[in-house]
C-alpha cells in the first residue's frame, strides 16, 4: 500500500472517500494513457492535471482525460482569460510543489483555480495524481470538485 500523500490526507480530513492506487513508474513514458493502463482504468476516467497561465488570472490548473488534449481557447473562456498557455515544465515544481507526472489538483503550494473537463461527470469515479509519480487517487468527481472549489467545463478535445 502506498504511503498517504498530502492530497490523500486532505481528502481524508474532509471526509471525502478515496482509494490510492500504486503503479510502477516508467520514466520513459509518464503519459496519462500509460498510467491508465497500469492502474486498470479506461483512459477517459484517468485525468491528467496540467498547469497553465492565463493573461488575466495567472496560474490555474486544468484536468482532462488521458485520451484527450487541452483546448486552450475553451480554458481561456471558462477561466475569464483572453489567452491561456501551458507553463514550461521547469516552472511546474516551483509553482505547485509537484513534479511533472505527479501534479495533483489537491494540496499544492497554493490553491489555484481548478477546471475539470465536464466528461468527469459521466463517471462514478475518476483518477487523478495523488501528488507523486506512481500513485493515483480514485474518487468521485464531485468530491474532487468540492475539495478544490473546482468547476466543470468543456476544456478537452480528442487527441
Amino acid at each position: 500500500m502506498p504511503a498517504k500523500t498530502n492530497a490523500a490526507r486532505i481528502l481524508g480530513a474532509a471526509g471525502i472517500y478515496y482509494e490510492l492506487r500504486a503503479y510502477e513508474v516508467d520514466e520513459d513514458d509518464l503519459s496519462a494513457r500509460r498510467v491508465a493502463e497500469k492502474i486498470g482504468m479506461p483512459p477517459e476516467q484517468v485525468f491528467k492535471t496540467l498547469v497553465a497561465r492565463g493573461d488575466r488570472t495567472g496560474i490555474l490548473l486544468a484536468a482532462i482525460p488521458a485520451n484527450t488534449e487541452l483546448d486552450l481557447k475553451s480554458l481561456a473562456a471558462a477561466s475569464g482569460n483572453k489567452k491561456v498557455d501551458l507553463v514550461a515544465v521547469k516552472e511546474v515544481l516551483g509553482l505547485t510543489g509537484y513534479i511533472r507526472g505527479g501534479v495533483s489538483p489537491i494540496g499544492g503550494k497554493k490553491p489555484y483555480p481548478f477546471f475539470i473537463d465536464e466528461t468527469a461527470m459521466l463517471f462514478d469515479t475518476i483518477s487523478v495524481s495523488a501528488g507523486i509519480r506512481g500513485c493515483q487517487l480514485v474518487l468521485a468527481p464531485d468530491g474532487l470538485v468540492r475539495i478544490t472549489d473546482g468547476r466543470y467545463c468543456a476544456i478537452a478535445h480528442d487527441s
